[in-house]
């Protein structure tokens, strides 16, 4: 059964008052998710989707083969009360955006490198340096905007116009998705570190290199902002 997002937005805002009014207490265990999806009159879908939501402001937090625990702060830490979840979660869920950034990113890397020059290595390097700078103040708006523009720099090497004006014309959408990550406890250079790595696989030339650190990129990105999708990938590499 495929998630709603309007019900899993719903959702997440409902844990989110119980939450904030004590029903479920800071550093508390939430009910298993069977019980919390009876409680919430919702599937396990749509509760999943909401708990990804909730785990990406950090909100709450996976404990493997425990549960899902309410953080110790009760969140505040973690990100502005005034975006405590997914805002797009009517129009779409931050599982279908991070999808399509693995989609058409990757293969924007791997065309960037065949045609990458110095300058635009140059301009790559200036801007992660600047989002690192802005991370380290804690300017997460700033840096958000420079991991976008970071993005798009890479595509507008690729010279996919087609690519460049969905994402540009998701700009607020796609922003939002890298603003999330930012306040994953204990990861914040992160995304400052990743950048380092698909520009050192551009410099190198090698393509399916580029690919790579994109493709590591938005997954681990995307697993900060409390999205996991299955990739394909996982297969392969057992294989």
């Amino acid at each position: 059964m495929l998630a709603s997002p309007a019900v899993a937005a719903t959702a997440a805002r409902l844990i989110q008052q119980r939450i904030a009014d004590g029903t479920y207490a800071a550093g508390g265990l939430l009910p298993s998710q069977r019980d919390l999806a009876e409680q919430l009159g919702i599937s396990r879908t749509s509760l999943r989707e909401a708990l990804s939501t909730l785990q990406g402001t950090g909100l709450v937090i996976p404990r493997p083969g425990k549960g899902m625990y309410v953080a110790e702060d009760g969140g505040q830490q973690q990100a502005p009360a005034a975006s405590p979840a997914w805002k797009f979660a009517t129009s779409h869920s931050l599982q279908d955006v991070y999808q399509l950034r693995f989609a058409v990113e990757n293969f924007t890397a791997r065309l960037a490198c065949l045609v990458i020059e110095a300058d635009d290595l140059a301009a790559l390097r200036a801007n992660a340096q600047a989002m690192r700078a802005c991370i380290d103040a804690g300017d997460f708006t700033q840096a958000t905007q420079l991991d976008f523009d970071f993005h798009m720099q890479i595509i507008g090497i690729a010279g996919n116009q087609a690519i460049a004006e969905i994402l540009r014309n998701s700009a607020e959408v796609m922003q939002e998705s890298q603003r999330l990550p930012f306040y994953k406890r204990g990861a914040r250079h992160a995304t400052y570190d990743e950048h380092m790595a698909i520009i050192e696989a551009l410099a190198q030339g090698n393509p399916a290199l580029a690919q790579q650190a994109m493709t590591q990129h938005i997954v681990q990105a995307a697993q900060r902002a409390g999205v996991h999708f299955p990739t394909g990938l996982e297969a392969a590499s057992a294989a």
